[in-house]
């Protein structure tokens, strides 16, 4: 595996959400930085998807969660985490879709990934549990994200 191709899948997708729309999401939790992040799988170059069977689909997406520790220098490094999940649409009764993460490394950067499916103009809710810390109860993150199917 190439260490060059996972720092670029994990820059373009970070830049492609970087827009004026999408801003850096991330929650603070303790000294704990929880980065996520979905983008279509079409945007992603036909190489990198092929290198890391990613389907490439405008009717597919990437979500990706890392994790940085906060240290006393004010460094941080990434950790290796476990992450699980579901997204479904926003209303409770909406069928919910479990994530299966698997995980991807850049050097000793890890990430967590996970493809699913999306439909044109639908909002679609994110629930994660983030285990950070062996020590501690698994972080609980949630988010809204719209998507659109580029015809």
């Amino acid at each position: 595996m190439k260490p060059g191709i996972l720092a670029f899948l994990a820059v373009s997708a970070l830049a492609l959400l970087s827009g004026p729309a999408v801003a850096q999401q991330f929650e603070q939790i303790g000294n704990h930085q929880i980065h996520y992040s979905a983008v279509n799988t079409s945007f992603l170059p036909e190489t990198v998807a092929r290198e890391h069977d990613i389907p490439r689909n405008n009717a597919m997406a990437l979500l990706n969660v890392s994790v940085l520790e906060e240290r006393d220098d004010g460094t941080t490094r990434a950790l290796p985490v476990s992450v699980n999940g579901s997204v479904g649409g926003l209303s409770s009764s909406d069928k919910r879709t479990s994530l299966s993460f698997r995980t991807l490394r850049s050097g000793d950067v890890p990430s967590q990934v996970a493809v699913f499916r999306i439909h044109d103009d639908e909002a679609m809710r994110f629930d994660l549990e983030v285990l950070h810390d062996r020590n501690a109860e698994p972080a609980r993150v949630s988010f809204i994200q719209r998507f659109y199917i580029d015809r």
